[in-house]
């Protein structure tokens, strides 16, 4: 499985062998959002034609497009974890945010 990316939204695709077709669905989002194409460049063109036939359906109905990412999501640790984080935070100076955000960007960039 590979994934494509189009105007911030991400997709999923897969080749299926016996209909020796590419098919794609866009991640993350709780509208489901496909495509398809026999080549590359049709598969290419197919997701863009997705999304953006997503966005003026959003639009027709006065709806926001649903963003595949918020920059907010919920972690649960062990309390001890959370005071650890939250005192090694205190004593660099910075906001315990600032300081796990400091720490997920150094684990995805190794």
């Amino acid at each position: 499985m590979t994934t494509m990316n189009y105007k911030g939204y991400e997709a999923t695709v897969e080749y299926d062998e016996d209909a020796e077709i590419f098919h794609g669905e866009v991640a993350d989002l709780r509208d489901v959002v496909t495509f398809q194409g026999k080549s590359v460049a049709e598969l290419k063109k197919a997701f863009a034609g997705s999304i953006e036939d997503y966005l003026a359906f959003c639009k027709v109905r006065g709806e926001e497009p649903e963003k595949p990412f918020s920059g907010q999501f919920v972690v649960r640790t062990d309390p001890a974890l959370h005071k650890d984080l939250s005192s090694a935070a205190r004593r660099a100076g910075v906001s315990l945010n600032k300081f796990v955000t400091s720490a997920l960007e150094k684990a995805v960039r190794r």
